[in-house]
């Protein structure tokens, strides 16, 4: 990055001015900044931090190549700014809309990025099986990853015996956000359960209003919003122990168990008064686009179910709380209790040099998030972050639903082998929502499921 450059320029500067005011016994002392006994001052701003091991890697470059783009994009290359000021070292962000595809061309190609952050973990454990990834555990004790991250989320990046990366973000899926000022003013109360969310979208196509705005457009991972919502019914009508059947392969997507989660999708989904814009704008406004029917006025939607993410999207005058805000997507049978959708980014390292041990290492830490949490609509699964560095009550909210969670799962289609979870579901889902029966639908996204052996 430019500033990292300009930012070494001024540290040389500095020090030159330095020694040049200095006695000739000054500069023959020992100690930091002495004298290196060549005539070059020591870098000892370079040296001193825990992510090196006391090496200078200034003027090292490390690529990481993800899904951050936009606002995304300039929040998390603002999250490493400490890091390339302390180290010296410049990381290279580059995002895609297309990464799902790309980083298997890239790879496929010899051509990987320096590391990857990967939205999906079952595209990761693709990345593995192909030798693309290095094993954290070969440079990184297990001892501080279990300092740093509860072991669920450890557990999560143990495949094949390999660490394959580091969390560095987490989300709350199962939110529904709505316009604070005008939910109110309608006299329209949070619903606690399922029935009474759908009672509540009849009575604002009564008042003349639009329930719901929902868009799934997303470049060439479209699809991803659809199959968020029917993982957030599964875990809602069927017991964690389905779920986890379902993600691993064991249920099938032609099953009662699926059709029923379906059920409760489309009653939302197919009703045309319940979705702005019916089906046709369902597929065609991208996903960051759709939340902003909220902010209108008067609003052209009052619901809108996302992730803990979602402000990213927000028009830059909208303030959380008071002009939006958000609640629990209310559960479906009350035998299920409160269950919560996550997901994550997680950092693999897919090339072996010093320079990317150290941003490895630095991305364990929560002060590699400060910046993009202290923006707001980030979740940090770091064990370091303290709970003051949440810039508001909502994005402190986010982290309390993830504690009263009865049930918590991680997303259904980033564990799911990539021919499935952004392959067939994907796919599937948009057929779907483009008219395409159920009776074809289903059976489809079971063929995409990889052959064992």
């Amino acid at each position: 990055m430019k500033h990292t450059k300009l930012a070494f320029l001024a540290v040389v500067t500095a020090g030159l001015l330095v020694l040049g005011g200095c006695s000739q016994s000054d500069q023959e002392s020992d100690g930091d900044g002495a004298d290196s006994g060549d005539g070059e001052p020591a870098q000892a701003s370079y040296t001193d931090n825990p992510y090196t091991d006391g090496e200078d890697l200034s003027g090292e470059t490390v690529n990481i190549f993800g899904a951050f783009v936009d606002t995304d994009a300039e929040r998390f290359e603002a999250s490493m700014v400490p890091f390339e000021e302390e180290t010296g070292i410049e990381v290279d962000y580059e995002g895609s809309g297309d990464f799902e595809s790309l980083i298997t061309v890239r790879t496929s190609g010899g051509d990987p990025p320096d590391i990857a952050a990967f939205p999906q973990p079952g595209l990761m454990r693709d990345m593995v099986e192909r030798g693309n990834v290095i094993d954290v555990s070969t440079f990184m004790d297990m001892e501080h990853l279990q300092e740093q991250y509860d072991q669920s989320w450890i557990d999560l990046t143990d495949y094949n015996d390999i660490i394959s990366g580091v969390w560095y973000r987490a989300s709350v899926k199962s939110l529904v956000w709505y316009p604070v000022p005008e939910f109110s003013e309608a006299g329209y109360e949070i619903p606690e359960t399922w029935d009474e969310m759908i009672a509540l979208s009849e009575q604002m196509v009564e008042d003349g209003n639009t329930p719901w705005s929902i868009g799934i457009e997303s470049s060439g991972a479209t699809g991803w919003v659809a199959t968020d919502w029917l993982e957030d019914i599964m875990l809602r009508v069927h017991p964690p122990e389905v779920y986890d059947r379902w993600t691993a392969g064991e249920l099938n997507f032609d099953s009662p168990e699926v059709r029923d989660a379906m059920g409760y999708m489309e009653e939302i989904w197919m009703n045309p008064d319940f979705v702005r814009g019916g089906t046709q704008s369902i597929l065609t406004v991208p996903f960051g686009d759709a939340a902003t029917a909220m902010f209108s006025d008067p609003p052209k939607a009052f619901l809108h179910r996302q992730a803990s993410f979602i402000p990213a999207f927000f028009p830059d005058d909208v303030e959380i709380g008071d002009d939006v805000d958000y609640f629990y997507l209310p559960p479906i049978d009350e035998e299920q209790g409160s269950p919560v959708l996550g997901a994550g980014d997680l950092m693999s390292p897919m090339k072996d040099t010093p320079a990317i041990r150290a941003v490895m290492r630095w991305l364990t830490t929560g002060e590699s998030t400060k910046a993009w949490l202290e923006a707001g609509g980030f979740v940090s699964p770091h064990n370091d972050t303290p709970l003051e560095w949440y810039p508001t009550e909502a994005d402190r909210g986010y982290a309390e639903i993830l504690q009263n969670a009865d049930t918590f799962r991680f997303d259904a289609s980033d564990m799911m082998p990539a021919q499935v979870g952004t392959g067939s579901f994907w796919t599937g889902m948009v057929d779907w929502v483009n008219g395409k029966p159920i009776d074809e639908v289903l059976p489809a996204i079971d063929e995409g499921w990889p052959e064992e052996g």
